[in-house]
């Protein structure tokens, strides 16, 4: 089951797994979008579903129709999410509320609704998507950074409680890449050219990241970077903070300049 499949890295996801022969259940906010992926899917036995992940009542909806449909779950992909940015002078409690509900709190209910299903079956996986935001400490993206950092938090530790329960967790964190994240923009407008730009000029394309993505977890890896530049970054940011901070600033600032 992968939210937030009718576009962007969810579409792409479901379409991988799918030529790897699973049987995928699109789910997406916009039940059309949710078709569409599903009925360009190769194999057969695909589900098209609605649901806001930001709903508790919705998503309780979408845990019934997956029971009675299939009666469980191997793999599990909590990807939705919407797009926030601004700092933290220039935000409104709506954008942290909204960024919460989606960002963090939809992951809190895909895990909580749907990891029993899979201890249910005996094992399986959890997949879910954070960002590079989470763990680059940049400005500019508070609110997003901040739920896509608990994003990682909470992966950590479900990671340690399904520890030798036959559930593996993963967690994404890819920068910025060719997708469609930024239709669900909530925020500061003036960064959200700056954002565009980013993903304009990067190397990395949607069907790379997902393979990479599917490779990786495939192999069992936990925080999975798959743009190109994210692991040497994460690197220095580890074993060199002070210099990953200037050169993150100083970088930001050249980007700024040339919008």
């Amino acid at each position: 089951m992968i939210t937030g499949a009718g576009s962007g890295l969810g579409q792409a996801l479901a379409h991988r797994y799918a030529r790897a022969g699973a049987r995928v259940a699109c789910v997406d906010l916009d039940a059309a979008r949710a078709e569409l992926t599903r009925a360009a899917l190769p194999g057969s036995g695909h589900l098209a579903l609605q649901a806001d992940v930001g709903g508790d009542d919705s998503m309780e909806q979408l845990h019934e129709r997956i029971a009675t449909a299939w009666g469980g779950l191997d793999v599990l992909v909590n990807n939705a999410g919407i797009a926030t940015g601004g700092a933290m002078v220039d935000t409104t409690m709506d954008e942290w509320h909204a960024a919460i509900e989606v960002n963090l709190l939809g992951v809190v209910r895909g895990c909580r609704l749907f990891v029993p299903m899979l201890l249910a079956g005996g094992g399986g996986q959890v997949i879910n998507t954070a960002s590079f935001a989470g763990l680059a400490g940049a400005p500019g993206i508070m609110s997003y950074g901040v739920t896509k950092a608990a994003v990682v938090a909470l992966s950590e530790q479900l990671r340690a409680e399904l520890h030798d329960r036959g559930v593996r967790v993963s967690v994404l964190c890819p920068a910025f890449f060719q997708t469609n994240l930024l239709q669900s923009w909530r925020g500061d407008p003036r960064l959200r050219g700056f954002a565009e730009k980013m993903m304009a000029t990067s190397p990395d394309t949607l069907d790379a990241v997902a393979d990479r993505v599917f490779a990786a977890v495939e192999r069992g890896e936990f925080l999975v970077l798959p743009t190109r530049d994210e692991p040497m970054r994460w690197r220095l940011k580890r074993w060199l903070p002070g210099f990953y901070f200037r050169r993150l600033l100083a970088r930001l600032r050249a980007k700024a300049a040339t919008h």
